[in-house]
């Protein structure tokens, strides 16, 4: 067991919710003003995990925190001779499937290569052949307008291995992707290269919560950030007002950008879905321990 002083366990806390909160604490602004943000409301509304949980920070398995009671009112810790920790009985069986269940998923994606060169047409295949008002961020205009999205959607191949967004395409789009994949296809077609597989790092990471630590939960929701706006800068969405601007896949020059992007968020990820493996490993194994 680790045992961390309460100096350092303070330190890493206070850290912790000061780096998270550059992105809650506008988050908050944003719904006391009821004002909507197409490319930052995803990583709080499409992902389940509240700002005010972003912001708590875990110490991990097998740590312990030196006069660290006040984590007793918090689900899933208890008292040790070392000091505060995480509770056993807290990893229940359910607990235990679901981390097995994400330690597949990682192991398998890690396996295979990053396939590069979807462009992030996902989210052209989102709004194919809509009209105005019907497409999900309705307040932005289409750089090319609905036809000439349009255009490019069926001027290019279509390659998204990603349940999660493929089922986001309209009726239209979906006989052009050239896999159809379901929820039970996840294991087997999640690739490292995929935008939206690199993305869920961060809710596999809040999945694993409590036990997980709270500075690998944050770098996977950093990066999530960083994903996602390149997912929106590729999208059809004129987001110039915003600051973004486009990365436009229907040119050579902005298909190179995106997969030179692409592939440097691949690499990122592949370390953290690593640590997220391992921990993982080190929780399912420390269960194991407990329960002997």
């Amino acid at each position: 067991m680790l045992v961390l002083s309460e100096q350092e366990w303070r330190e890493r806390r206070n850290a912790h919710r000061e780096r998270v909160s550059q992105w809650t604490a506008p988050h908050r602004q944003r719904q006391h003003h009821q004002r909507k943000h197409p490319v930052l409301d995803f990583l709080f509304t499409y992902y389940s995990f509240r700002p005010a949980r972003l912001e708590r920070w875990q110490p991990g398995v097998g740590v312990a925190l030196e006069n660290g009671r006040e984590f007793l009112s918090r689900k899933g810790f208890a008292e040790t001779p070392e000091g505060v920790a995480l509770d056993p009985a807290a990893l229940t069986d359910k607990r235990r499937d679901s981390a097995e269940f994400i330690l597949g998923l990682l192991s398998a994606t890690a396996s295979r290569p990053a396939r590069l060169g979807c462009f992030g047409l996902h989210e052209w295949a989102m709004v194919y052949r809509t009209e105005p008002g019907d497409v999900r961020h309705a307040g932005w205009p289409l750089r090319l307008g609905h036809r000439g999205t349009d255009e490019v959607v069926e001027s290019m191949p279509i390659s998204c291995t990603h349940h999660d967004a493929f089922r986001f395409f309209t009726p239209q789009a979906r006989p052009l992707n050239a896999l159809q994949p379901s929820r039970a296809d996840q294991v087997r077609l999640e690739q490292p290269g995929c935008l939206h597989a690199n993305m869920d790092l961060f809710k596999w990471a809040y999945k694993l919560d409590p036990f997980v630590p709270g500075e690998l939960l944050a770098d996977c929701f950093e990066l999530a950030v960083r994903v996602r706006e390149l997912d929106m800068c590729a999208s059809p969405y004129d987001l110039g007002e915003l600051g973004y601007e486009p990365v436009a896949i229907e040119t050579p020059q902005g298909r190179a950008e995106y997969v030179r992007r692409q592939r440097e968020f691949a690499d990122e990820a592949s370390v953290l879905r690593s640590r997220l493996i391992d921990t993982c490993r080190d929780l399912l194994a420390w269960g194991s321990r407990q329960a002997a």
